[in-house]
């Protein structure tokens, strides 16, 4: 699929999401030491959250922080060139790291997009309302009609 297939050309994709309990703004080089932080402080939660539960990432061993910046800036450059959207999730208050929503195409002709999220153990009481957010964000602010919320 190309990200002309993915998201309308003349379509400009949403750079925030703000709720009271959490901020979405792309994921980005900036956010490496914090994103590994978070991810890495919660492998066995990650995996146990829909989306994650049959796939390999987190990697159980972790990952350096230099493979983290590189997978950093791959999610950047689909940003730019359309073909996935990845957020950081922030805490609002104090702008840590707090998760990551994944937006990208289906692999499974049944869906437009297949969307992801994940938060840190320790704030695993914002699965679901974070889930929820970018559930109702996609059907107000995004193109796609059949959406793969991964069994949420």
């Amino acid at each position: 699929m190309t990200a002309a297939e993915f998201v309308p050309v003349d379509f400009d994709p949403p750079t925030s999401l703000v709720t009271d309990l959490f901020r979405l703004e792309p994921l980005g080089p900036r956010h490496n030491p914090a994103d590994r932080a978070a991810w890495m402080s919660s492998i066995e939660h990650i995996r146990s959250t829909p989306g994650y539960r049959d796939g390999n990432w987190p990697p159980r061993d972790g990952m350096t922080l230099e493979a983290n910046l590189t997978d950093l800036r791959r999610h950047a450059d689909d940003f730019t060139r359309r073909a996935g959207f990845t957020f950081t999730v922030l805490d609002p208050a104090d702008h840590d790291v707090i998760g990551c929503v994944y937006l990208y195409p289906s692999r499974s002709g049944e869906w437009d997009v297949t969307v992801r999220s994940w938060v840190r153990a320790d704030r695993s009481s914002l699965d679901s309302p974070l889930a929820d957010a970018v559930a109702r964000w996609l059907v107000t602010d995004w193109p796609w009609k059949r959406v793969d919320r991964c069994g949420r």
